[in-house]
């Protein structure tokens, strides 16, 4: 093998670190060298760069704590463009235990040469060789002395949210959730039932040597194996068999028990796996009105629903907090409410280091702005479904105790008893990744009083 053999996979990483120091989106900007680079890249290497890049952003802290306990000036102090390589070295030594670490150290000094710092390689090469007899000796950086700043060390996290985390879970379990946020996630499927079955599907991945398992709290889901390349390029993507899409988001559409007429609202739709879900639910039979302030992601979710071979799904670009048009109009709403993420910090490597607790209260704000138009939209006897990707009690359960306060004449429904054995709670779906193996979420179906009978 080459050097260049050895190094681009490398160097598309790092061009990809340094693209997101300087702010963009880790999904947006991998996606962008990949379209630079896709000729010279095969499915292994694509494979490399997504774990280099993703693991090096989930991992930064820890990773910064090295270059603090082993270089000449701390992690803040480097130069940005060194930072993010010595990131990239390190991420394979302490973390990519396939690489040997003489190729971790080589290829790292290599593209340190070749893009513009040669002057430095001597330093990339000192201090990763450090790291390496650290390693030998057993010897780790020191841990603050401080609880919540050691946790928070441990697992690579901000102190916000470390604290947080503490504060709503034992330490145990909150060291569960920290683990599992730093490693890749499992990709799931739903089957799209008008155009095949879970049986059809599984079999048709079969044939080609890829096993699907069934999800038990899906019944539409089945877990995708590691490292099967390109979605698009698997059986049933181009006639609209499935969709990808994590088996706890696949619990939500059902909340709203959409039939066959309905007129429904998807107050933020994009990029639209529940609105297809839903459409999907329904037979194709009905009218969605998918709303979302972006028509950019709105032109993804035609494209999705085209592919899934979806009639029913009117795209409307409007900001959701304000739809005096739509109200009274809709026999079911579903607000899948712009949250913090938390429930899916291991799918957005960088949103940890994005969000802060200024950021989830101005989320919060919205939040139930977009409550307040929400039950606006409902017709008598129709039913609003609240959701959000995210663990946070107060874009959660304190959203709807607020709405609750503020139109008592609302009230919640009990979920489906299958539920109500998996999150533990009558009303309100709760899911964490270390207690139910899938992405957290929360999600609870509201009515008006009236049209319960009471």
């Amino acid at each position: 093998m080459s050097s260049l053999d050895v190094s681009l996979p490398r160097w598309v990483a790092w061009k990809t670190l340094q693209s997101v120091a300087a702010g963009a989106f880790a999904d947006v900007a991998l996606a962008r060298e990949f379209r630079r680079h896709g000729r010279q890249l095969g499915a292994a290497d694509r494979a490399l760069v997504m774990e280099l890049t993703y693991g090096s952003i989930r991992q930064r802290r820890l990773l910064d704590r090295w270059l603090d306990h082993c270089g000449a000036r701390p992690a803040q102090q480097q130069p940005p463009p060194l930072r993010w390589l010595l990131h990239l070295g390190l991420y394979q030594l302490l973390f990519a235990h396939r690489i040997p670490e003489a190729v971790a150290v080589s290829s790292t000094v290599e593209l340190a040469k070749a893009h513009g710092l040669g002057r430095l390689s001597a330093v990339v090469n000192g201090l990763l060789r450090a790291v390496v007899r650290c390693r030998q000796r057993q010897e780790e950086p020191p841990l603050p002395r401080q609880p919540t700043a050691r946790f928070a060390a441990r697992y690579s996290l901000p102190d916000w949210l470390a604290d947080l985390l503490l504060q709503w879970l034992p330490e145990p379990e909150a060291a569960a959730f920290a683990a599992l946020i730093n490693r890749p996630p499992h990709l799931d499927l739903r089957v799209n039932r008008l155009r095949a079955t879970v049986d059809q599907v599984q079999a048709a991945w079969g044939a080609v040597d890829q096993s699907l398992a069934p999800i038990a709290m899906a019944p539409q889901g089945l877990q995708i194996p590691q490292g099967v390349g390109a979605m698009a390029r698997q059986p049933g993507y181009s006639t609209g068999q499935w969709c990808v899409q994590d088996r706890a988001a696949q619990l939500v559409a059902p909340l709203l028990q959409p039939q066959p007429g309905h007129v429904v609202v998807d107050m933020c739709a994009a990029p639209g796996g529940k609105t297809t879900h839903v459409a999907e639910l329904m037979g194709d039979q009905g009218r969605i009105i998918a709303v979302d302030r972006s028509a950019a992601r709105l032109q993804r979710l035609q494209r999705n629903a085209r592919r899934l071979g979806l009639q029913s799904i009117q795209t409307r670009c409007a900001d959701a907090r304000a739809l005096p048009r739509l109200h009274g109009c809709a026999d079911r709403v579903l607000l899948d409410a712009p949250c913090s993420g938390l429930g899916t910090l291991a799918r957005h490597a960088c949103a940890r280091w994005r969000l802060n607790p200024a950021a989830i209260e101005e989320l919060q704000a919205l939040q139930g702005q977009l409550l307040n138009e929400a039950i606006q939209l409902v017709r008598p006897g129709g039913r609003l479904v609240y959701a959000t990707c995210t663990v946070h009690p107060g874009e959660n359960q304190a959203q709807i105790d607020a709405l609750l306060n503020r139109h008592p004449h609302w009230r919640q429904c009990p979920l489906p008893e299958s539920l109500q054995e998996l999150c533990g709670h009558g009303a309100q779906l709760r899911l964490w990744p270390q207690r139910h193996g899938c992405d957290g979420f929360f999600a609870v179906a509201l009515e008006p009083v009236t049209a319960i009978g009471t």
